[in-house]
């Protein structure tokens, strides 16, 4: 008989609500999870692994020969090494009626913490796009650039259908591999001008093998004024890179949600993306990064109220 494609499902510390699950893993934190009928799947590094939700808790399992890779690199993906709840009561939603109340549309929002290097690629790709075009794009890069991770799916075909035991998964390609890659080809990725961008980041990096590393670990000033050095980085993408890549929660992205946010409930009508983001570190202090992604989600969800 074929052995099982995938482990035996564990149990996870973490308890999320489906659609704050859905928009920790789906809400442009990351772009490689796909949801089918409750199921979540993921890829980062060398890593795959599935999630579903069990009577309020997170199980995952993974393919068996990355099983052990997984439990270690799992816990860390999503933060369950930060105590959330603390951090988040500590933002100043007592006196902050908005913030409150984006707090509680989403109760266990949590960042992820990603790799640094991927998570610069999926934000070089996410210029004046839609994550569901950024994820296509990210998807293309692994399928034609990346080495392979494993086939993963069920060995037995659920009636008479197609079996998904064949399904290849991809890494995505690092940044030496993406240096030897002509700007042509990533065109072919659909990345339209991001492809001129990425070969041009892909060149600089080649030439530093040690840079990406010490950005990653210097404080978040000095990390994000060398991110600004990169082709294609301007400050909405390094504060992205800096919040969901490196775990820097002073860094307050802002993008065209976050200006509609802070425009509406804040009165900041017509600033600039700099101001914006100067007074979001201000007003929310060394979290700030936190409360952005909860004024993200809940302006995404129901800013058209």
């Amino acid at each position: 008989m074929s052995k099982p494609a995938w482990s035996d499902w564990q149990p996870l510390a973490l308890r999320l609500a489906p659609d704050v699950l859905a928009e920790t893993l789906d809400g442009g934190q990351s772009f490689r999870w796909q949801q089918v009928d409750g199921l979540w799947t993921g890829t980062w590094d060398q890593c795959l692994v599935q999630l579903r939700r069990n009577g309020g808790s997170l199980e995952w399992r993974a393919p068996p020969p990355l099983r052990a890779a997984v439990a270690i690199a799992l816990p860390r993906y999503l933060g369950l090494d930060r105590d959330w709840a603390a951090l988040t009561d500590s933002l100043p939603w007592r006196s902050d009626a908005h913030l409150a109340q984006c707090l509680a549309a989403f109760p266990g929002l949590r960042l992820l913490r990603q790799p640094f290097g991927e998570t610069l690629l999926g934000f070089l790709c996410s210029a004046t796009k839609q994550i569901v075009q950024i994820k296509q794009m990210v998807a293309l890069l692994a399928a034609r650039h990346g080495l392979p991770i494993c086939r993963a799916g069920s060995p037995t075909p659920p009636q008479g259908g197609i079996s998904d035991a064949a399904i290849q998964f991809h890494q995505l390609p690092t940044w030496t591999e993406l240096a030897t890659i002509p700007e042509k080809e990533l065109r072919q990725c659909l990345l339209g001008f991001r492809a001129k961008y990425i070969h041009g980041t892909a060149q600089f990096l080649a030439a530093r093998p040690a840079w990406l590393e010490e950005t990653e670990h210097l404080p978040y000033a000095a990390a994000k004024a060398r991110l600004l050095e990169l082709p294609g980085v301007g400050e909405k993408v390094a504060d992205c890179v800096l919040l969901f890549g490196a775990g820097k929660l002073e860094a307050f992205p802002v993008d065209t949600w976050v200006l509609k946010s802070l425009a509406r409930r804040y009165g900041l009508d017509g600033w600039k993306p700099a101001p914006v983001a100067h007074f979001g570190r201000t007003h929310f202090g060394p979290l700030a990064g936190l409360a952005q992604q909860y004024l993200f989600s809940w302006e995404r969800r129901f800013g058209h109220r």
